[in-house]
């Protein structure tokens, strides 16, 4: 499957949402700043990276989206054939974000089979989960995802702090997202005000008050079969504490490193034993 541009223009050309000029974010191009060149084995080791999945985060995918097996398998199949791991390489993402790389396919599989109208982040940076997210929206054929940024560094490998905002995703993926510049509990009040959210990914730093906002939040825009995400659980308490007000223990869809949390509105057999 090769539908992706490797352009490394910055992202110009998203539709952004911004309340004022002093709430913008220029969107400067460190792209001259050229990645490392990589070995052939250093690019077949990222890519491998890229699309390791554990078993038990599969299963969590069955579970939260109610997919078929088969049809899950289709979309792996989907994922060892697609150029995006190489574009994203291209773009950057090589040995400097090794910790962030290998949970983007599993973004991409809950997306697909999730197939989410209306998917909402937080805290985009570089445009890694970004990218990801946006190639399942492509391959469905429907939604629209709007990221809030940009996130913060704090707790990010140095090579966060060296790109652009959005930077990892390509042009040709950008047709259904929306970058919303200005990275305060207002604006997320502002997105979240239209219609119900299918997909809530909060991956907005380990604040912990502001996680526990943004998953409060998230959780009561969700819809009828909406998914609740939360990457680097560990970083502080609010995912423990989200999870108990549930009365569950806290639900992973990958223990990471570094661990994903994950909650769907309907009920799941995962969610009722605590698996």
């Amino acid at each position: 499957m090769t539908v992706f541009s490797s352009s490394s223009a910055p992202p110009s050309d998203v539709p952004l949402l911004s309340a004022s000029l002093a709430d913008a974010v220029p969107l400067v191009d460190r792209m001259g700043r050229r990645p490392a060149v990589l070995t052939p084995s250093s690019r077949k080791g990222i890519r491998q990276r890229m699309l390791l999945l554990r078993q038990n985060a599969l299963d969590r995918i069955v579970d939260l989206s109610g997919v078929a097996r088969p049809e899950l398998q289709r979309f792996r199949r989907e994922l060892r054939e697609s150029d995006l791991p190489d574009v994203l390489i291209q773009r950057g993402a090589g040995l400097a974000f090794t910790r962030e790389l290998p949970q983007g396919a599993l973004l991409y599989l809950l997306v697909r089979s999730l197939k989410p109208r209306t998917v909402v982040e937080t805290g985009v940076r570089p445009g890694y989960s970004t990218a990801w997210i946006l190639a399942a929206l492509e391959a469905n054929a429907e939604g629209r995802l709007t990221s809030l940024g940009p996130g913060p560094t704090a707790g990010r490998t140095t090579g966060v702090h060296d790109v652009t905002v959005g930077q990892f995703v390509p042009p040709a993926l950008r047709s259904r997202w929306t970058l919303a510049l200005g990275n305060t509990e207002d604006r997320l009040r502002e997105i979240l005000s239209g219609p119900r959210v299918d997909l809530f990914f909060y991956d907005n730093g380990p604040d912990t008050d502001r996680a526990r906002f943004e998953l409060k939040l998230g959780w009561e825009s969700l819809s009828e079969r909406g998914v609740l995400l939360a990457h680097h659980v560990e970083s502080n308490s609010a995912w423990t504490d989200f999870c108990r007000w549930q009365g569950l223990p806290p639900q992973l869809l990958d223990p990471g490193p570094p661990p994903m949390g994950a909650l769907g509105v309907r009920p799941a057999p995962t969610a009722r034993t605590g698996r």
